[in-house]
């Protein structure tokens, strides 16, 4: 299909363009900025007057909930969600059910992904057998199949040594490890932050030490090994300050926040609001104030959704009974704009951290084929109403996962037309 997107705002970070200007595809790919090819007609022209042409977001967290909980989502479910959000590629972290620790089961739910014909999908391979923390997989096997780094999820590994020999074999072939710093004794029985909120609320409390101890191991063990690490979701100003000292170390390190903890601290827990319920818990506002200026001056790499559908049996629950997880597709790119807001910084910078930054994180992988609209890139995008305001509820959010701390506000930021590949793959409904 060949498509002319005509007389919109093109805000393209990777490449300095923010300007008006037209968008030419065919065959897949972008083929012109401004103005149009010789002979070039368009099947189809999109009129983007009044809105904003974004590359496609890459989220590099998104719990599809397969293979094992389709009761509580499917991959058509969230793939929906993630187009109506303009996430066009996305990051599967490895603890389904089965753990993808195996190649057929990485080879299985990519194929399932094609079938769907919608947004690239980059599983994350387990770094151990099961998650258990005690056998390495075959990161081979698994690289070969379709997996883009190697990871925990959420499960601490409470034996240093495997996690020293996972770094050794990482950097003899050049993988990356992507980890959640956590030390397994002090989150064990946590709930909430600890701190003044989560002591009258009467919640057991994660200490920010939690963070920083396992920050600590995890940087003397790249030291001996050199490997390349990324550090998903970090939640305070310590475990900050540590990263960017590893980094002035020379370190090859990067790192992300969820959009949840970029807004919200534990006083959002409010009265038990199961909600809230996260991980990593939500902090105080100096953490929630240091995630904030981490972003703007490039200390924090990216923006990630963290999404994790959970259904109201599981959710619905006193707080410390929750599950801990939100559903976060449709609202990364409204609450990167929101930032950009809030904190008077220029939309083209909370662009970035949801675009090109994380495609940077995800490196060879995936560039220059995403997070970027120059001549010749991939035409994965989106066309945003930055001046229309949604307000989050059951009936606008597609995900089969209905729970977010965010739920009755309005953000700014709404999605119209989602393209993949040069497909329009979403149209928002009149």
């Amino acid at each position: 299909m060949k498509l002319h997107i005509q007389g919109g705002r093109l805000i393209d970070p990777a490449n300095g363009v923010d300007g008006l200007h037209d968008v030419f595809i065919a065959a897949g790919r972008v083929i012109g900025i401004g103005d149009a090819p010789a002979d070039f007609v368009a099947d189809r022209v999109i009129d983007a007057k009044g809105l904003a042409v974004l590359p496609g977001l890459v989220d590099l967290s998104a719990r599809l909930r397969e293979p094992g909980f389709e009761y509580r989502a499917t991959l058509e479910s969230e793939m929906r969600a993630a187009l109506a959000g303009g996430v066009t590629s996305l990051v599967l972290p490895p603890d389904t059910d089965p753990t993808l620790d195996e190649p057929g089961l990485v080879e299985m739910l990519k194929h399932r992904a094609r079938l769907l014909n919608q947004a690239h999908l980059y599983p994350l391979g387990a770094m151990t057998v099961g998650l258990k923390g005690e056998v390495i997989t075959e990161m081979a096997e698994l690289t070969e199949a379709g997996c883009v780094a190697f990871s925990q999820a959420d499960v601490a590994i409470t034996d240093i040594n495997v996690l020293l020999r996972a770094m050794q074999y990482a950097k003899t072939f050049d993988y990356a490890l992507w980890l959640r710093p956590q030390d397994p004794w002090l989150t064990r029985d946590g709930v909430a932050a600890a701190g003044p909120m989560a002591s009258r609320l009467g919640l057991s409390g994660i200490p920010v030490m939690a963070e920083t101890i396992a920050l600590h191991t995890i940087f003397e063990l790249q030291r001996a090994t050199g490997a390349r690490l990324h550090l998903c979701r970090i939640s305070s100003a310590a475990g900050l300050e540590l990263i960017r000292q590893a980094r002035a170390e020379g370190l090859p390190v990067t790192c992300d926040v969820s959009a949840h903890h970029v807004h919200l601290t534990d006083v959002d827990i409010g009265y038990f609001d199961s909600h809230c319920r996260l991980i990593p818990p939500l902090r105080g506002q100096r953490d929630r104030d240091a995630i904030r200026a981490g972003l703007a001056n490039g200390v924090i790499d990216a923006i990630c959704s963290d999404h994790t559908p959970v259904d109201d049996d599981n959710k619905l629950l006193p707080f410390a009974e929750a599950e801990a997880g939100a559903t976060g597709l449709e609202l990364l790119l409204s609450l990167a704009v929101k930032w950009a807001m809030d904190g008077g910084h220029s939309l083209s910078d909370a662009i970035a951290r949801v675009t090109i930054d994380p495609a940077r994180v995800l490196g060879s992988k995936v560039l220059p084929s995403c997070g970027q609209l120059g001549k010749g890139s991939l035409a994965d995008l989106c066309v945003v109403d930055l001046d229309t305001y949604w307000t989050v509820n059951d009936s606008t959010l597609l995900s089969q996962g209905k729970h977010t701390p965010f739920l009755g506000m309005e953000l700014p930021a709404r999605v119209r037309t989602t393209v993949v590949a040069g497909q329009i793959v979403y149209e928002l409904p009149a």
